[in-house]
């Protein structure tokens, strides 16, 4: 078969697999071909590496699931990052409470020193 014209372009899509909750982009090269025939075809290529077409038949690459959501490029990675800024910002809270905690317990510096018999004052009986 060989080809008459042939042009590219490149394009990423989003896919959410509504099976497991994976989220991952690709950006694909795209070739529109057109045979000696004059019957158009197309060529879907990732990483350099031919592909069916993410459009037809979408496959989680997780969990091999089909019922998979395309979106713009740029919804996954976008989610992806505010995970990551919420999970750093959580992580910066929990040392900071931490570091609280550990001040709290902290041996007082002045004032009032503890003695077993005030921590044991609310067990005693009336």
């Amino acid at each position: 078969m060989s080809e008459i014209a042939a042009s590219t372009v490149h394009e990423a899509y989003a896919f959410a697999c509504m099976r497991c909750g994976f989220g991952w982009e690709q950006a694909y090269e795209i070739e529109h071909h057109v045979d000696a025939s004059h019957n158009a075809f197309v060529v879907y290529k990732a990483d350099g590496e031919r592909v069916p077409s993410p459009l037809s038949t979408p496959t989680c690459t997780n969990c091999g699931g089909h019922v998979v959501r395309i979106m713009r490029a740029g919804r996954v990675s976008t989610v992806q990052q505010l995970l990551r800024n919420r999970d750093s910002d959580a992580a910066a809270d929990a040392r900071e409470r931490e570091s609280e905690a550990v001040a709290a317990t902290a041996a007082p510096t002045g004032g009032h020193h503890w003695h077993l018999s005030d921590l044991l004052h609310p067990f005693h009986r009336k």
